[in-house]
């Protein structure tokens, strides 16, 4: 009874993890993001770029990632990436986030049921009060009960379901909602401990009750047909990379 799980293990045990990290005008995290995924052992980081005029590439370059220079739009960027990757598993990190060292890790360890095709990490936005902490468990509850995991919850799954899947739909806003509901589809998102690290800037610019309460209601809105292109007009960037 032990040699098929001594056998599934090597098999998930042999699968690579690429890490792909779209970023513009990151200059201020992206040493940091691509530290974090070298640390949690992954097999290969590529840098999306989308065109950013401060140092991002050449930091990129001197922490040893492979980087891309791609049209501006994260799912453009990421599905760029994912092309070129050479693993078995894509992870999606954002630009500002990043990635605790044994995540590579549990990403194996989940992946030895053949059942599993992908998820995504419990979030440690990274400012302290209650606001935060609720933002956390809110969004941990949503993958477990709606599946819907977000792109700052460091998205993985295995590189062909995300061919099969289509890629990430070519949209300016939401695209990693609407890729995770293709994916429900086939298969419930699992939910592992990470963390994965989340810069609070964006909550910290706007507010997080501001912030939140329009992130809520973009998704009402594209839920009831307006597009996310269209939607993207109303999501402001944040000051340091004018996404």
């Amino acid at each position: 009874m032990r040699i098929p799980f001594v056998l599934v293990r090597l098999s998930s045990m042999s699968l690579s993890i690429s890490v792909v990290i779209p970023a513009l005008n990151e200059a201020a995290c992206i040493e940091r993001a691509v530290a974090s995924a070298w640390a949690a052992k992954v097999d290969e980081v590529i840098v999306v770029d989308g065109g950013s005029h401060d140092a991002t590439v050449a930091l990129a370059e001197a922490t040893g990632s492979r980087v891309l220079s791609g049209d501006r739009g994260r799912a453009l960027q990421q599905n760029l990436g994912a092309a070129e990757s050479q693993g078995d598993v894509l992870l999606f990190l954002h630009a500002d986030n990043w990635l605790a060292p044994n995540v590579g890790q549990q990403i194996l360890d989940c992946l030895r049921d053949g059942k599993v095709l992908g998820g995504a990490f419990r979030q440690q936005i990274e400012a302290s009060g209650l606001l935060y902490r609720w933002l956390e468990r809110g969004n941990a509850a949503r993958v477990r009960w709606c599946g819907l995991p977000y792109g700052d919850q460091a998205i993985f799954m295995r590189k062909n379901v995300f061919e099969q899947l289509g890629r990430f739909p070519s949209v300016k806003l939401m695209e990693d909602l609407l890729l995770m509901r293709s994916f429900r589809k086939k298969s419930c998102p699992v939910l592992l401990p990470g963390p994965v690290h989340v810069d609070p800037r964006r909550w910290q610019q706007r507010g997080v009750l501001r912030q939140t309460f329009g992130n809520w209601t973009l998704v009402a809105a594209q839920a009831l047909g307006v597009s996310p292109d269209r939607l993207a007009r109303f999501y402001p960037p944040h000051v340091e990379s004018g996404e």
